[in-house]
Order: C-alpha cells, then sequence, then structure tokens
C-alpha cells in the first residue's frame, strides 16, 4: 500500500531553505495535504497491523505522532520546524520510554529502529539484571539473522564505570555497560515511495520484537 508522494519529500526539500513561519504558514496547505495527513494515514496503519499480534499497542495515532514544531527554548538552532515526521509505536505515545518501534522519514534521513533510547535508572538497571540472569537468551536473540541483517545490532552509549557486579561480566557480555538499547536502520525514497512500504517496515519490526519482548519482561518484573 503506497501512502507518500515526491511531494512529501519535495515539501520538506524546501522547508530547509525556509524554515520560517512565514514560510510555513504561506505553504501550510501543502503540509495538511502533502505531509501531515499521508504520515497519518501510514501511522494509523502500522499500528493496526502491530495490534494484530500484540493488543496492548497503543492506537492513537495523533498522539503517537511528534509535532513539527521544534522546542527551540535550550537550542542553538532557532529554526522552528524539525525538517521529518517522525512517530513510535509501543505501549504509550511519544512521551512514553518503555521499548517500541520508531520512524523517521524526512528529505534526507529517513530510518526506522527501535528498543530503549532513554530508560530511567530504575529501567536501567532492570535491563542490566535481566542480561545478566538470562545473557545466553539474550545473545540468541541478537543473533537471530532477520534481526542481524536489518538492524545489524544494538547501538547506544554506555557508562565507562560499572558497579562491581558487573564488570567481570562485561567481558562476556559487553552490553551490560550500554545505558540505551536501541537500533536502527537507514532506508533511502524510493522505499518510502514503493507500494509495499509497509510490509517492509513491518517486516523489520518483526524482526526486532523479540528483542523488544526481552525489554519490556525486563522493566516489568518485580
Amino acid at each position: 500500500m503506497s501512502f507518500f508522494t515526491k511531494e512529501y519529500f519535495a515539501f520538506f526539500k524546501e522547508l530547509r531553505k525556509n524554515n520560517n513561519k512565514q514560510w510555513f504558514d504561506a505553504n501550510r496547505a501543502r503540509y495538511e495535504q502533502d505531509v501531515k495527513e499521508p504520515f497519518k494515514l501510514f501511522t494509523q496503519h502500522i499500528i493496526n497491523q502491530l495490534v494484530k499480534s500484540d493488543e496492548l499497542i497503543f492506537t492513537n495515532a495523533s498522539k503517537c505522532i511528534f509535532r513539527i514544531n521544534k522546542d527551540i527554548r535550550f537550542s542553538k538552532d532557532k529554526s522552528p520546524y524539525k525538517t521529518n515526521m517522525a512517530a513510535v509505536f509501543g505501549r504509550g505515545g511519544t512521551k512514553d520510554q518503555r521499548p517500541g518501534f520508531y520512524v523517521h522519514i524526512g528529505n534526507q534521513e529517513i530510518f526506522i529502529g527501535g528498543g530503549m533510547y532513554m530508560p530511567s535508572k530504575e529501567d536501567l538497571e532492570k535491563v542490566r539484571q535481566e542480561i545478566l540472569y538470562s545473557n545466553e537468551e539474550f545473545s540468541k536473540i541478537l543473533k537471530n539473522k532477520a534481526f542481524v541483517k536489518n538492524f545489524g545490532g544494538i547501538q547506544g552509549e554506555k557508562n565507562k564505570v560499572l558497579q562491581v557486579d558487573y564488570k567481570e561480566f562485561q567481558k562476556e557480555q559487553p552490553l551490560i555497560a550500554n545505558k540505551q538499547f536501541y537500533y536502527m536502520a537507514e532506508l533511502t525514497q524510493k522505499e518510502v515511495l514503493a507500494k509495499d512500504f509497509d510490509k517492509v517496515v513491518l517486516s523489520y519490526f518483526q524482526s526486532a520484537k523479540p528483542l523488544n519482548d526481552f525489554l519490556f519482561r525486563a522493566i516489568s518484573s518485580d
């Protein structure tokens, strides 16, 4: 099923050169028609497919899509708009930090991924404990052929210093030092414009679901 057109990318290409309120207001109709509406339809479609195998998936597409307006309060870059659309797919909306999936589609940057990007200290400790006690299962998930093909592996910043309990184990499983547990794959405009883009996204997500399930089990356990 096709959701996006060349006009979607053309809008962001021009926005990148004219990132100001005056230009955006003059092109708001284009944004609504070529960007916002197709992205929302795409997001809802993906949600509708995911919920078939996970009834706890959050189903309100509007609350899963990030606003195009930037928060410029603490940024040196005062351009008011993002040059992409993005959405999360999980148990909550955009403010939910639990494991989920992510789609980011702009004119220059296009990627999909998921995992846990900003876990709390409490959840990070729970994930490390789960890895420590279930490393064989964790390692098997990461070696899955589909996951490796699509995402390569887990990314994220690491702690330079670990507590004593984890130092020795780090030799066996270096990912115990991670502060983030996310994965990402870059895609192309050609792939986004293809009729089977939704199926491609869902296949990527399916290959990462065992990892998300592992992470969710970790933070859900007492």
